[in-house]
């Protein structure tokens, strides 16, 4: 009887561990968004079943069904644009295509503009030029004496303006040149450095290493072994560099086991941190804010006109409130990214911008005076690699060119910088007085009955398509043609430096209007009611799928119009 009430006894408690490990599984299954972004291992999956293929000239000016006499005009005013690329940008291009074969970003970057769908033909008549000459006040100026206003913020490097930083290069040059390349001690500057970054911070110490990437690898890593758990959050759609451990999905030729990807600004995601014993850390970057659960946006996924952006300071702040509560409660390392968006929000970063304080900051880009960099700032327990009572047992990361004495001087600079009226003076009302540009934008849009709007987190901006199509991702094209400079995702991302003007700024405004309203009238914003979103969505899905069970690499579409003969494509610009 007693060896039946053990079985039963230790039966229980094992249907109780397992039930234990289901709610645990479940709970983690809900926090995860129900997208492709959500799902690691299902995105990759279906980015490998996904098969290249173009559309053919015709197709590819009446991909949503217009009618032949837009896609005549679309034509018209599609060439003519390539034909403006070519006349005014010949030194530009031709050097792009000679470092294409040598150059795999450059490459990488020409393949990945615009939806696959469209590439052959853009590539074939608006190559866009990779080089730039100079810089000064807002502005480039690229291999043929074409100056634009920059709107790519050198991936946002650029949060002061171009001749701030020339200027803490060269002074912080200057500083460390009797020591030059010397790698291994410090120069003195280090010391300074370090206590400018603590007072920033608010935290305790500080490790320098490359790049921001290196730096978040840094912070996870010492989360990882003080914590002694093994797996790291990260919230749908976010970046944080190009390591594994972050980019678990599409992008990482291989899994990464452990990492959570869990939905932001959701209770669900609470739930997981609050009930799972093995999360050592979770990363937060204040960008998305801008887009939660949202891939950072690019005119490459535009198939249709349902990106969305949109900012809710009180909204994200509270979320982050919750956020900071429950890792504090569990001892969960939380992580504040702000390689992208330290310093342009508030002098003190995300955290004083949200009154969060996180136990680990990481910076780049801008911090260095504009050259390479990456800091982790964190207290003091978490940023010790080694163990008093193990001397064995060390967590090592070290790197040839942290600290390199030029980085340092240039950081310097700008960190002393920081400290002037005149910088300061930058952040006084710099939320207000970008929300108002923005507004004054999207009014103007509005009244000239342009299908476009724009949504900011301060001086970061995206566009939005207000009109169901599929050629959206021609606006970038547009852009440049009116001398405004985008970075390769086109569209997704405007980053502008706070060294804007008003003057500047309406300078800006004109050109993007008159881009959309070119682009209005060449009829690649024609829309009729069976045009949708979800219409233009169904219909590409069922592209892939035929590309998907065919051999051919174009799709023939039923509904396009018979080819021209050569005679009449030729007497619209066209190829015969």
């Amino acid at each position: 009887m007693n060896v039946k009430i053990g079985i039963l006894i230790v039966g229980a408690l094992a249907l109780v561990a397992l039930l234990r490990k289901l709610v645990i599984r479940l709970t983690l299954s809900r926090a995860k968004h129900p997208s492709l972004r959500g799902h690691s291992k299902i995105s990759r999956l279906a980015a490998r079943l996904v098969r290249y293929y173009e559309y053919g000239e015709d197709q590819f000016f009446r991909a949503d069904q217009a009618p032949t006499e837009i896609a005549a005009r679309r034509r018209d005013g599609f060439l003519r644009l390539g034909e403006l690329y070519r006349q005014r940008f010949p030194l530009s291009l031709r050097q792009t295509g000679d470092a294409e074969a040598s150059i795999s970003d450059v490459g990488f970057t020409a393949a990945y503009r615009v939806p696959f769908q469209f590439r052959r033909l853009v590539r074939q008549h608006l190559k866009v030029g990779a080089f730039v000459q100079s810089s000064s006040g807002v502005t480039v100026t690229d291999l043929d004496g074409n100056r634009f206003f920059d709107l790519t913020g050198a991936y946002g490097v650029n949060v002061m303006g171009y001749d701030f930083y020339k200027d803490c290069i060269e002074q912080g040059s200057a500083q460390v040149r009797e020591l030059g390349p010397v790698l291994g001690p410090y120069h003195p500057l280090v010391a300074d450095n370090a206590r400018r970054l603590i007072a920033i911070s608010g935290l305790d110490e500080v490790s320098f290493h490359m790049s921001g990437t290196e730096a978040v690898m840094q912070a996870v890593r010492l989360a990882r072994y003080h914590t002694g758990r093994s797996h790291l959050v990260r919230f749908c759609g976010a970046y944080h560099g190009w390591w594994g451990d972050v980019q678990p999905g599409v992008g990482n030729p291989t899994p990464a086991h452990e990492t959570y990807t869990l939905k932001d600004m959701d209770d669900d995601s609470l739930r997981v941190l609050r009930s799972r014993r093995d999360i050592a850390c979770v990363l937060v970057n204040p960008l998305q804010a801008m887009h939660p659960n949202g891939n950072a946006p690019t005119d490459t996924t535009l198939l249709a006109s349902d990106r969305t952006a949109g900012f809710d300071r009180a909204a994200y702040t509270a979320w982050l409130q919750q956020l900071r509560a429950v890792c504090s409660a569990r001892g969960i390392v939380l992580i504040f990214d702000e390689v992208f968006v330290g310093f342009r929000l508030a002098l003190g970063g995300a955290q004083e911008y949200f009154g969060v304080r996180a136990d680990m900051v990481t910076y780049g880009k801008t911090l260095a005076g504009g050259l390479p960099i990456g800091v982790v700032c964190g207290r003091r327990d978490l940023m010790k690699r080694f163990r008093d009572d193990r001397p064995a047992d060390i967590c090592f990361a070290r790197g040839t060119f942290n600290s390199h004495p030029y980085v340092m001087g240039a950081m310097n600079q700008f960190l002393r910088r920081l400290e002037t009226a005149e910088v300061v003076a930058l952040y006084d009302g710099l939320d207000q007085r970008w929300n108002d540009r923005a507004a004054a934008l999207n009014q103007r849009l509005r009244d000239q009955q342009l299908p476009v709007q724009v949504a900011n987190l301060s001086s970061i901006w995206t566009v939005l398509y207000t009109r169901p199509s599929r050629y959206n991702w021609m606006l970038q094209y547009y852009l440049r043609a009116e001398g405004l400079a985008l970075s390769w995702v086109g569209t997704g991302r405007l980053i502008f430096s706070l060294n804007y003007t008003d003057n500047d700024f309406r300078e800006v405004a004109d050109r993007f209007i008159a881009a959309a309203s070119a682009m209005k009238r060449d009829g690649f914003w024609w829309t009729d009611a069976a045009l949708t979103n979800k219409a233009i969505k169904r219909r590409v899905l069922r592209e892939m799928l035929g590309a998907r069970f065919t051999r051919a690499g174009r799709v023939p579409d039923a509904s396009a119009p018979p080819a021209r003969p050569a005679a009449d494509k030729a007497a619209h610009g066209g190829t015969a």
